[in-house]
């Protein structure tokens, strides 16, 4: 079987979130499964000197009009929401526990979690709220809580973002198709037609 696409992503993120309404139709049309790597852009933004779109004059403002734009586009639902930006701790390791148990359910996961945020309003930063959630799409909500305690649930979050890091992941979206990079929802065309030709 080819090699999965990793998909690489903050939950606080806008473009992550019209992403990830995209990326599995995309990787299914190649036959390809997507892993699901959710990150916090706060420590490769130290490193890259970057900043979120928002706190970026000008650039702020086209993202607001960006965004709800391709959602209409795509069918995507969007309510700007309020804070913004968030830290999404609880939320990123949340989906690195389910998904060591159950991929299906850490996507499923993930995607309310999106929604959550950016189509329902709610503050997803808030560990309650992170929890709510995994309660609402069928999951044990309780046992979920006690491992975002765990220290090595911990240790494995802060273990992904630095390989990502490593990786040269520094926004999101971000995909690697074979090792090869792409940064940003807009190069999802590149990608179909780099998976359709294998490359060049």
């Amino acid at each position: 079987m080819p090699e999965p696409i990793d998909f690489y992503f903050d939950f606080s993120s806008p473009y992550g979130y019209v992403a990830a309404h995209r990326i599995e139709d995309l990787a299914q049309r190649h036959i390809r499964a997507v892993t699901w790597r959710p990150i916090l852009l706060g420590p490769a933004f130290k490193i890259s000197g970057n900043r979120p779109l928002s706190d970026q004059a000008l650039k702020g403002d086209y993202m607001w009009r960006d965004v709800p734009r391709l959602c209409r586009r795509f069918g995507i639902p969007f309510a700007r929401p309020e804070p913004f930006p968030i830290a999404t701790v609880a939320a990123v390791r949340a989906v690195y526990w389910l998904w060591d148990r159950d991929s299906e359910q850490a996507v499923a996961y993930a995607k309310a979690v999106y929604r959550a945020y950016f189509a329902d309003g709610r503050n997803i930063g808030e560990t309650a709220v992170a929890l709510a959630v995994a309660g609402e799409v069928g999951l044990d909500a309780e046992s979920l809580g006690a491992a975002l305690q765990d220290p090595a649930l911990k240790d494995r979050t802060k273990g992904e973002v630095e390989a990502a890091i490593k990786l040269g992941v520094f926004g999101s979206p971000f995909f690697f198709v074979d090792g090869e990079p792409f940064w940003g929802g807009d190069r999802l065309p590149l990608m179909d037609e780099w998976l359709a030709r294998g490359g060049w």
